[in-house]
C-alpha cells in the first residue's frame, strides 16, 4: 500500500485491523486538545468549586484518564494497547474550559486515539456536570495537537486559530 492509502481497508475495500506485530515498540505520545464553551457564570462556578454535582474537574480528570484506557473498546479498528500514563489538564477561562490530554506508551502503535478520546470524554463529562444550570454549552475544537514516535515521526500542529499557550506539565 501507498503511504497515503486507507491502512485499515484490504485489498477488496473491507475494514480491518492493521497487522502491527511485526513493528517494535517505540516509545510514543499524543497530545489532544478541546474546550467547553460556556457562560461566564458556568465557568465561574466550576472556578469556585460550586457546581452541585461535585469538584467538575476531578470528575472529568478521572473520566479522562478512564476513556484512555478504554479507546479500544469505543473505536472498533483501534488496537488496544497499554497506556503507561495520561496526563489531563485544564484551563479555566471567562467563557470556557480547555482541556489537554498527554498519553504516553511504549508500543507497536501509536496513542492519538486514546488522548483524543480521552478528551472527548473529559469535554463531555465537564458538560455532563455542569448541564444543570448551562444548557447552551458547546464542545469543541478537540483536536491532536502532536504526536512522538512510530514510523510516521513527530506531528504538531501550527498555523491554527485556535493558538493557546502551553500547559503546565
Amino acid at each position: 500500500m501507498s503511504e497515503n492509502s486507507l491502512t485499515h481497508l484490504d485489498p477488496l475495500g473491507r475494514a480491518r485491523m492493521v497487522d502491527v506485530t511485526p513493528k517494535e515498540p517505540t516509545h510514543r505520545r499524543a497530545i489532544a486538545r478541546g474546550r467547553v464553551v460556556m457562560a461566564t457564570e458556568t465557568a465561574s462556578l466550576v472556578a469556585r468549586g460550586s457546581i452541585s454535582k461535585g469538584d467538575v474537574l476531578a470528575v472529568a480528570r478521572v473520566a479522562g484518564i478512564q476513556a484512555a484506557k478504554r479507546a479500544s473498546d469505543l473505536i472498533p479498528l483501534c488496537h488496544p494497547l497499554l497506556v503507561g500514563s495520561v496526563l489531563v489538564n485544564f484551563r479555566i477561562e471567562d467563557e470556557f474550559i480547555e482541556v489537554e490530554v498527554s498519553v504516553e506508551t511504549v508500543d507497536r502503535t501509536g496513542v492519538e486515539m486514546e488522548a483524543l478520546t480521552a478528551c472527548s470524554v473529559a469535554c463531555l463529562t465537564i458538560y455532563d456536570m455542569c448541564k444543570a444550570v448551562d444548557k447552551s454549552m458547546v464542545i469543541s475544537e478537540i483536536a491532536l495537537w502532536e504526536k512522538t514516535g512510530g514510523r510516521s515521526g513527530q506531528y504538531r500542529r501550527d498555523g491554527d486559530p485556535f493558538e493557546v499557550p502551553e500547559f503546565e506539565r
